[in-house]
């Protein structure tokens, strides 16, 4: 699995702010970008919060980081409670962020094989806990979980067209 003790602190951290958008209404994920063991930025999903169509927790951890240089990304990794989807995995090869930890990706799988194809490092801490907030939120929301799974192109059985 190659994760280590920080692993699991700083994905803490990110399961914090997937309980901010939570209590905001939003869709509990979060997001941290960690840069020689410190938090340098922090996110939550907040697309309905918001009415974004952007702001998913890596964007939003990503922006919350500020303008960096492009050498500063190749030393940070990204801790996010769920695996990024396709925009946010763009998002990781664009700015070269060579490690990604996950705390899970069995509620939604994100394309982690092109992540890797691309030289990100991916950590899968299979968490109960992360499964667990989002799985709640499904079941209480199914209808704003399927719309947003819809919006950008997930089938119901969770597949990207």
């Amino acid at each position: 699995m190659d994760s280590t003790p920080e692993d699991h602190q700083f994905m803490q951290e990110a399961i914090k702010e997937a309980k901010k958008s939570l209590e905001e209404g939003g869709v509990p994920i979060g997001a941290v970008l960690v840069k020689n063991s410190h938090i340098i930025g922090r996110g939550h999903n907040q697309l309905l919060q918001k009415g974004s169509v952007i702001l998913h927790g890596e964007m939003n951890c990503l922006e919350s980081a500020g303008r960096l240089k492009g050498s500063d990304y190749q030393d940070c990794t990204l801790y996010t409670t769920l695996s990024p989807c396709p925009m946010c995995s763009g998002m990781l090869i664009l700015y070269k962020i060579p490690r990604v930890v996950v705390g899970e990706s069995f509620t939604l799988q994100g394309p982690e094989g092109f992540l890797e194809e691309n030289g990100v490092k991916v950590v899968n801490l299979a968490l109960p806990e992360c499964q667990e907030i989002l799985e709640d939120y499904i079941s209480k929301y199914p209808e704003i979980w399927d719309d947003e799974l819809e919006r950008v192109g997930y089938t119901t059985d969770l597949k990207y067209k």
